[in-house]
């Protein structure tokens, strides 16, 4: 599955190569949500423009490590050396239909994640 790969943390890399290596992995009605956070993201662009503000607000300093969440495809993200969240993926056709971010240390030790 190239979508679990990790993300490449490459420097030159820009804002839009990586979102748009995302992006292209979401189908056109893709959901992104971070409970308890009351903020949805529906459509490939609106999840893209909420991505892109990600990087531009956080940097560019991200590693992933794959991981599986009952069943489904997921990973952990690092920012800076440091685990960020643990995104869920729903996958439908192939491509991302729904991710679920959790950024709650509960949930990070339910799955046994390094916190570094």
């Amino acid at each position: 599955m190239p979508w679990l790969q990790p993300i490449p943390t490459d420097p030159a890399d820009t804002v839009e190569a990586r979102t748009g290596l995302r992006l292209a992995l979401l189908t056109e009605d893709a959901v992104l949500e971070m409970p308890p956070v009351p903020l949805w993201y529906r459509g490939r662009d609106d999840y893209g423009r909420f991505m892109a503000r990600l990087f531009v607000l956080r940097g560019a300093d991200w590693r992933t490590v794959p991981v599986w969440a009952n069943g489904q495809p997921a990973f952990a993200a690092y920012r800076a050396g440091t685990l960020h969240t643990l995104q869920v993926f729903a996958v439908d056709g192939g491509r991302i239909a729904h991710t679920v971010v959790f950024q709650d240390p509960r949930v990070f030790e339910l799955f046994g994640l390094a916190l570094q």
